[in-house]
């Protein structure tokens, strides 16, 4: 993790795996590709961060084989105690302040696999993306403010941006309050 306590992409990837075999066993191929589907719609696929295996996890006890195959390299793979514990720790992470696509991912995994955690710590999560939406709108009301007289293109560009920001937050509340009436 960054030292703000937010995911670095590979941690991105170990939590998409992570969570997808927490709602249930996968075999290795079929869990390769959900997490490649999911994430690289938000975030396109890179080396670096495909180089981050389920191999590698597995090596890590993360993940286990909870069911043989006939067939070499089709074994059921399923989430490890020590597992469950690195995915607490990574749905727990802080999502960093600076809106990029990276972000989008980590707030998309975050509601995906909200459901892994208890209420108290989903409204802790969500409480840290209105945070991290508020600081945003901050960023952008002060960006707004300085280029006001401008009269540009950036300044429809940016009333476009705080406008989707204040929708995000108003979004966000309605969850907390969801999840907090349970």
């Amino acid at each position: 993790m960054f030292r703000d306590n937010s995911l670095m992409p590979k941690e991105a990837i170990r939590l998409t795996a992570l969570a997808l075999l927490r709602q249930g066993p996968r075999r290795y191929g079929e869990l390769a590709g959900e997490v490649r589907h999911f994430t690289t719609r938000f975030w396109g696929p890179t080396l670096d961060v495909m180089a981050s295996s389920i191999e590698l996890m597995r090596l890590e006890g993360l993940i286990g084989t909870v069911a043989e195959s006939e067939t070499p390299g089709d074994a059921l793979l399923g989430l490890s105690e020590a597992g469950e514990v690195e995915l607490h720790e990574l749905l727990s992470a802080t999502v960093r302040v600076q809106a990029n696509d990276f972000n989008k991912l980590v707030i998309a995994l975050k509601l995906r696999f909200l459901d892994l955690l208890s209420p108290g710590e989903r409204c802790d999560q969500v409480d840290t993306m209105i945070e991290m939406r508020e600081g945003e709108l901050a960023r952008l009301c002060d960006l707004r403010a300085a280029h006001a007289d401008e009269g540009s293109y950036f300044v429809r560009w940016l009333d476009h941006d705080i406008d989707r920001c204040g929708r995000d937050i108003a979004w966000l509340r309605d969850l907390r309050d969801e999840i907090d009436s349970g």
